[in-house]
């Protein structure tokens, strides 16, 4: 998804999706967060960052360098 040496997101959900709209959590389990404190290493892409902007409150985000 990313090149060699890029940036990479790491993602973890910190707050339920739970009482939140349809596509709210629809956007949670697409990032590949199942579980509360679960992390997941994405590419850092425009529309990975655009998702995590609509879920903003449920996530916490730290960049992080490939290996």
């Amino acid at each position: 998804m990313s090149e060699s040496g890029g940036k990479m997101l790491k993602i973890t959900l910190v707050k339920s999706p739970i009482g939140y709209n349809h596509r709210q959590k629809a956007t949670v389990k697409s990032l590949g967060l199942r579980r509360m404190s679960q992390s997941v290493l994405i590419g850092d892409a425009p529309q990975i960052r655009g998702m995590v902007a609509k879920v903003s409150h449920l996530v916490k985000v730290e960049e992080v360098e490939e290996e």
